[in-house]
């Protein structure tokens, strides 16, 4: 009986508090006792950036409004997105240190703490931002491999393999999310959104509009294109519209007058969620089929599980892309899911992939899967953070996995469940 309360307890205390699962000092004394944090892998998209282009772009062309005077150049983290990563690794300083992995003020060696970030300026500086408010006297090294900004191959969410029996593979899985209409079921599945970001952007005010440069986005004309070395591509109204919902979302997050920001229409979170669902699809297309997640996240799988199997690692920090996040969860089986107390509902900027290994006293080792990620209030406010006022984090099932009576899956489970999703690269035709 002892066991059971102590159960709902934690399963209550899971629903009334989304950092549960991650702050372990808000466990039950009994699950204190029971385990013991050995290591920490975090997959995280870079925090708020510019837009990847403006001036004389399709999104330049798209609004006859200006956007907002950015603190950074095209595709850059902007002053805002640093300080919301110092803020968030300063939370993971102080949600180890509580754990018992590290001590305070603690300085690790080159082989215990690693952090690498792809060879965007982005990437990089999230990782510096992150690494400071980490471990603040420690002076970490942020591994890169190529001067800024150039795509490092392990990043990169490019296809290594196609063919004709791949490609029709691909097709069939990417057209399955629109239903029986396919590519075209998947664009009406989105018209409300489009409906309401041409409004919100004042479309058809556009000089560009009026002399047929832009045109409506509409439901048949979307192209994907899958080439040898190349990311998966797209041409039609979804690009276009992804273009300008991107950059609506990094504005909201930059701009502190919503009106402003919705370039003076007074919307609501609903709708700046319904903006925001057209990047989250955009994103599902080209990275989450099967087939294709396997072959674009095949260099990374192989660095996590290296990772995650190494012997004296205590705390990996891998800084990429959204494409890097949905790809991985695509291919090792991440089930459905939707974020709460966010517009973005898969990837939210500067979100983070979080692969716990935990031990208990047998010395059997688990892995608890975890979203983290700042709420989009979070994020509009810059809320400092601590293991009292955590950021949301939210508990991912791995399809066909069992977890035991803590939320927990075996790391063996896991380690399989990586070693499949790599081995099924060999199987691509």
């Amino acid at each position: 009986m002892r066991k059971l309360n102590s159960f709902i307890l934690l399963v209550t205390l899971t629903m009334l508090c989304p950092s549960f699962a991650l702050a372990q000092i808000q466990r039950t004394q009994d699950s204190k006792n029971k385990y013991k944090l050995k290591e920490v892998v975090i997959l995280s998209r870079h925090n708020i950036r510019s837009p990847l282009s403006t001036n004389g772009s399709v999104l330049s062309k798209m609004t006859p409004h200006e956007w907002t005077d950015w603190t950074s150049a095209a595709s850059e983290l902007t002053i805002r997105g640093g300080v919301l990563e110092t803020e968030m690794g300063q939370f993971f300083w102080k949600w180890t240190v509580a754990a018992g992995l590290f001590k305070e003020n603690y300085v690790p060696t080159v082989d215990e703490v690693n952090i690498y970030a792809n060879s965007m300026q982005r990437c990089i500086a999230t990782a510096q931002y992150f690494s400071g408010g980490f471990m603040p006297v420690a002076n970490l090294t942020v591994h890169h491999r190529f001067v800024p900004s150039k795509m490092d191959p392990i990043f990169n969410p490019r296809l290594t393999k196609t063919g004709e029996a791949f490609r029709a593979e691909a097709m069939k899985q990417i057209n399955a999310m629109g239903g029986s209409e396919g590519l075209t079921g998947i664009n009406k599945q989105l018209k409300e959104s489009y409906d309401l970001i041409a409004e919100v952007l004042d479309m058809k005010q556009s000089e560009y509009y009026k002399k047929g440069e832009v045109k409506d986005f509409v439901f048949d004309d979307t192209k994907i294109t899958l080439e040898l070395n190349r990311e998966p591509g797209m041409k039609g109204a979804l690009k276009n519209a992804n273009s300008a919902s991107d950059a609506f979302i990094l504005q909201y997050y930059e701009e502190p007058d919503a009106v402003k920001a919705a370039f003076g229409h007074r919307i609501s979170r609903e709708d700046w969620t319904k903006i925001a669902k057209i990047k989250d699809v955009y994103g599902d297309v080209l990275f989450t089929a099967p087939v294709v997640a396997v072959n674009v996240a095949h260099p990374l799988l192989q660095y996590m599980f290296d990772e995650l199997n190494s012997d004296d690692r205590k705390f990996t920090f891998l800084c990429g892309h959204d494409s890097n996040i949905a790809s991985v969860n695509a291919a090792l089986g991440v089930e459905e899911y939707s974020l709460p107390n966010s517009i973005e509902k898969k990837t939210p900027i500067g979100s983070k992939l979080v692969f716990e290994k935990w031990t208990d006293a047998a010395g059997k080792e688990y892995i608890a899967l975890n979203i983290v990620y700042q709420s989009t209030d979070q994020l509009k406010q810059m809320s400092l953070l601590d293991l009292q006022h955590a950021p949301q984090v939210f508990s991912l099932k791995l399809k066909g996995l069992g977890q035991n009576a803590d939320g927990l899956y075996t790391f063996e489970d896991v380690n399989g469940r990586f070693t499949e999703s790599i081995r099924a690269y060999d199987d691509i035709k």
